[in-house]
C-alpha cells in the first residue's frame, strides 16, 4: 500500500463538487481522511472563491493510475480551464511530493494541520 495525499478544489457549484469528489476518493482510498473545507480566493485573481480539501489514504495503485483515474474523473465531471468543476491533484505518493509550488501555499499548509490532527501520531506528511 502507498500513502497518498490528494488535494481536492473547486470554483463551481462548490459544495455539491467537493462533497462529491470527497465521496468518490473515500471509495478509492483505503483508510481516507478528509480535512475540513477552506474557502480561498482564486490565486490568480479573477475574483472567483474555490473550495479546498485534501483527502490522505493509501492506495495499491501506481502514480500513473492514481493520476489518470483523477484526470479522468476532472474531465468526466466537465472540467475546463475556466470552470473548475473539480481539481483533483496527487500531492504526495510515499515520500515523493507533487504540485510542489502549492505545498506553501496557505490553505494548504492550513488543511495540512487538519490531516495530521486527524491522525495523531502518525507522522505520514513533510509539510517542507
Amino acid at each position: 500500500m502507498h500513502k497518498v495525499l490528494i488535494a481536492i478544489g473547486s470554483n463551481h457549484r462548490q459544495s455539491v463538487h467537493v462533497q462529491w469528489a470527497s465521496q468518490w476518493l473515500s471509495n478509492l482510498l483505503d483508510n481516507c481522511r478528509l480535512s475540513r473545507c477552506l474557502w480561498t480566493p482564486d490565486i490568480k485573481g479573477t475574483g472567483r472563491w474555490y473550495m479546498n480539501r485534501l483527502a490522505v489514504g493509501d492506495s495499491n495503485l501506481s502514480v500513473a493510475e492514481l493520476e489518470q483515474r483523477l484526470k479522468e474523473t476532472e474531465v468526466r465531471l466537465g472540467r475546463t480551464k475556466q470552470q473548475v468543476t473539480i481539481d483533483l491533484d496527487l500531492m504526495l505518493y510515499d515520500d515523493e511530493q507533487y504540485h510542489l509550488s502549492d505545498w506553501p501555499r496557505p490553505y494548504i499548509q492550513q488543511l495540512l494541520q487538519d490531516i495530521v490532527k486527524e491522525l495523531g501520531s502518525m507522522t505520514v506528511i513533510n509539510s517542507q
